[in-house]
């Protein structure tokens, strides 16, 4: 565990020499120096304390990153435990608690900002000049950024400022890429952080970057994919789409799912079957982002494998196509502009037409919105031209149902006219 220092002298606190102008063989010695002057963490919730030396400090982590970055040679193996501290020390920290810890809400109220960025932004360039640099050797630098490391580099995910999550998903890219060793605990820490999300706590700030990480690092996984990969997908992937704040992360999930079914096909079936098992039910917006999802994956499909879900999908879409909110109906309909689409529904035209055929004639008679039902109509006269006789027989046999449905009604009705004389004879004999 890294002790962190939270005060020194203000003797000690400011190192004045400048690394550049320094002879070359006194540089080391004063950039360990300067690397342990920065270890000091400064309290930023109180703005009008130490701040010269607050001042002092953001100079020196400024004149550090722009030494790392210009001068070759730099990281000699005495540097990397130093530092890996001053890195450390002034990240790793309890996350403040939210402003609005109770009704939070990502997409209406503002993040809780990190008091302490004026020096913690010089930190993470810092850290990442220092991963980045062509002089960097993971051979030396894996002593000191190991599993803890990564662990406590993960809980920062959980930070509401969105500046710093975007430096610790580049941070981490890079550590995934450079040590191959933490590659597998990198994915199953994730993979925690996940399943802690979606079946415990549901609140987790950083999922939409993981994710984006995620994303790269699907697209490089070797073929056949490993047991371990398709059960993160079925296992992890497809239920976060059952979080209340899918809106925040289903461009980046939607992604990594797509990129699964670039490397492996035979996946289509168990993702779209997943993807129909957690639709929603009451939450329009989350219908319009299983639909455009929907379609992505669609958009890379093979034959083979749409013949296995189309099915339950176009029962689905029907049931989107029939729904009353006009972006859910609209989204869906929308599937008939896409030109490969329209080529995989032509050829299973005698599965599909039937299922989708009762939905579209039904709203072209009773749908509110009118835009809804002029895109009925154009699906109905693509049914028309693709197969006519199966839509003459369709047309035919579903008028015959409904006539079937009103004699069924009529008959209804007159049965319990007839209860109702029945009711009032007995009535008027029990009176007499």
């Amino acid at each position: 565990m890294l002790v962190v220092p939270r005060r020194q002298s203000r003797g000690s606190a400011h190192e004045a020499r400048i690394l550049v102008d320094t002879p070359p063989a006194e540089q080391q010695d004063l950039f360990i120096k300067k690397l342990q002057q920065c270890c000091v963490v400064f309290d930023f919730m109180d703005p009008i304390s130490d701040l010269k030396s607050k001042e002092i400090k953001r100079a020196c982590l400024n004149e550090l990153v722009d030494y790392i970055t210009a001068t070759r040679g730099v990281l000699t193996e005495p540097v990397y435990p130093e530092m890996v501290k001053m890195i450390a020390c002034n990240i790793f920290r309890t996350l403040p608690p939210s402003d609005n810890p109770s009704d939070f809400d990502p997409e209406e109220d503002d993040p809780t900002l990190e008091a302490s960025w004026p020096h913690l932004q010089f930190v993470y360039e810092f850290f990442l000049r220092f991963l980045e640099s062509p002089d960097f050797q993971p051979s030396l630098a894996k002593k000191y950024i190991d599993q803890k490391f990564v662990l406590q580099l993960l809980e920062l995910f959980d930070s509401e400022d969105p500046r710093e999550r975007e430096f610790l998903k580049t941070v981490l890219h890079r550590i995934y890429g450079k040590f191959l060793g933490l590659r597998a605990f990198i994915r199953k820490q994730i993979n925690n952080f996940f399943l802690r999300f979606i079946y415990e706590t549901e609140s987790f700030n950083g999922v939409g970057e993981l994710l984006e990480i995620l994303g790269s690092i699907i697209n490089g996984f070797a073929l056949p994919l490993k047991v371990e990969h398709k059960q993160f997908l079925t296992k992890v992937l497809i239920p976060l789409h059952k979080a209340k704040s899918l809106s925040l992360y289903h461009a980046q999930l939607a992604y990594c799912v797509v990129q699964f079914l670039e490397k492996d096909a035979t996946l289509t079936e168990p993702v779209v079957r997943g993807l129909l098992k957690f639709w929603p039910k009451t939450c329009s917006q989350k219908e319009v982002m299983f639909l455009g999802e929907i379609e992505e994956i669609l958009d890379v499909i093979e034959p083979t494998q749409f013949q296995k879900i189309q099915e339950p999908l176009f029962k689905q879409i029907a049931r989107c196509v029939s729904s009353p909110h006009f972006q859910v109906a609209e989204r869906a309909l929308y599937y008939w502009n896409n030109e490969y689409l329209m080529s995989l529904i032509e050829e299973n035209s005698n599965i599909i037409m039937p299922i989708m055929f009762p939905a579209l004639y039904r709203i072209s008679k009773e749908h509110w919105n009118q835009t809804i039902v002029a895109l009925v109509y154009n699906v109905l006269k693509t049914f028309m031209e693709m197969n006519g006789k199966l839509f003459d027989e369709l047309t035919s046999n579903y008028k015959a149902d409904r006539q079937k449905e009103k004699k069924k009604e009529k008959e209804r009705e007159e049965l319990w006219k007839k209860l109702e004389k029945l009711e009032l004879k007995d009535k008027a004999k029990l009176a007499s």
